[in-house]
């Protein structure tokens, strides 16, 4: 009996503070623009930012020092690709440079003076494609338009070749390319950059909208010293167990509908890849956020005045954005890197979620994956519980 009343009222506090919290939310401006306004600003501004998925008509010029049918016909098919727009054709390549500086076009092809002389003797010509390779995706466009042009070219050449002597087409399609390769795009039908970075991306922007709303609102309450966000208090009832489980079901039923939103909303806007069932991601989901929550909880009673929970959480940004393994492979950051990633929910979450929602692999595929996060929430539970109860034994001696 003595078990079920305390369970009751452990109960009814947290759902005190679950009222009290979302009531701080509410009447938070800052707040209010992270949890909300930011969830579905910055997945819709992104989303239309990459919704070309792929980079095409780069401008490109082509100096043509040859000027003869077949240079011209190369200069054609250079056009003909989808990665490249022939915009002009410098007399020089001094001038094509200048454009080049001048940011008017993205890359440069050279024929060569002796380019159709050679090809007839049977000589081999050498084509120049300058590419930027500051910008890799540029880099790559140009690269591929070209390779792609000039390897129809000499497949032509070649084939022309073999049916002057005496070959039939067949043939010399055969002998030009005895080893064909059939290329298939799994999972990114387009290869698009969109349908790539956009699901990862959206699970960071979950992570952090939802960290730097949470360090907000505790440096709010330390600011002002007031009983509301840190328990100034005794925690009875559940002590400490009690206010984090209350705050985090608050933070969880505002960013279900923050999930809703980005994905089942959003992939369908887009046409971004989705082949798993929407329980599936949200079995994994759930204990993303409260491990997020757990983590943000513990991380909130470091901050005393607001500015100081914005410019860490920002700066952490970029740091959990190149953990992530969207800008470089997780994998082949160096060891040490690699297991504090691990801190940060989103490193696990980001391939188990691709593996999941993108190529619709069962739960069980991820399980070391999900048993981790699993385990971060448990930890990171068991921290912020901690990490509550000293803070509200100081504030109270404060």
């Amino acid at each position: 009996m003595y078990l079920i009343n305390n369970t009751k009222k452990g109960l009814k506090k947290t759902a005190e503070y679950y009222s009290e919290e979302m009531r701080l939310i509410m009447a938070d401006a800052g707040a209010v623009l992270l949890f909300i306004v930011a969830m579905i600003i910055y997945p819709v501004v992104y989303s239309i930012g990459y919704s070309g998925e792929v980079v095409k008509d780069l401008p490109v010029a082509v100096v043509d020092l040859n000027h003869s049918n077949l240079s011209r016909q190369y200069s054609r098919m250079l056009d003909a690709t989808e990665q490249i727009h022939v915009i002009c054709k410098p007399g020089s390549l001094k001038e094509a440079e200048n454009l080049f500086y001048e940011g008017n076009i993205k890359g440069i092809v050279l024929i060569p003076e002796d380019f159709e002389k050679n090809i007839l003797q049977g000589i081999q010509s050498n084509v120049t494609v300058y590419c930027d390779a500051s910008y890799f995706l540029i880099y790559k466009q140009i690269y591929a338009g070209a390779a792609y042009s000039t390897g129809t070219l000499s497949a032509g050449v070649e084939i022309k070749k073999l049916l002057a002597q005496g070959r039939d087409l067949n043939q010399a399609l055969d002998q030009r390319d005895p080893l064909k390769t059939n290329v298939i795009s799994l999972y990114n039908p387009s290869a698009g950059y969109g349908s790539f970075i956009m699901p990862g991306v959206l699970l960071i922007i979950l992570q952090q909208t939802l960290l730097i709303g949470i360090g907000l609102l505790g440096a709010t309450t330390r600011e002002k010293i007031k009983n509301r966000n840190l328990i100034v208090e005794p925690l009875t009832h559940g002590g400490s167990i009690t206010a984090v489980l209350g705050k985090s079901l608050a933070y969880l039923v505002i960013y279900m509908f923050n999930v809703l939103f980005i994905m089942v909303v959003i992939p369908k806007w887009f046409s971004f890849p989705d082949k798993s069932g929407f329980l599936t991601t949200l079995l994994l989901t759930i204990p993303y956020i409260l491990s997020i929550s757990f983590l943000g909880i513990t991380i909130s009673v470091l901050f005393k005045k607001r500015a100081h929970a914005l410019l860490f959480m920002v700066f952490l940004s970029n740091v959990i954005l190149f953990f992530s393994g969207l800008s470089w492979p997780s994998a082949a950051l160096p060891p040490l890197l690699y297991k504090i990633a691990h801190i940060f929910p989103s490193t696990l979450m980001i391939p188990a979620y691709l593996r999941v929602r993108i190529m619709g692999a069962p739960l069980s595929s991820v399980a070391y994956e999900y048993t981790f996060i699993l385990v971060q929430m448990v930890v990171y539970f068991v921290l912020a519980c901690v990490a509550y109860k000293f803070s509200s034994k100081k504030l109270a001696r404060e």
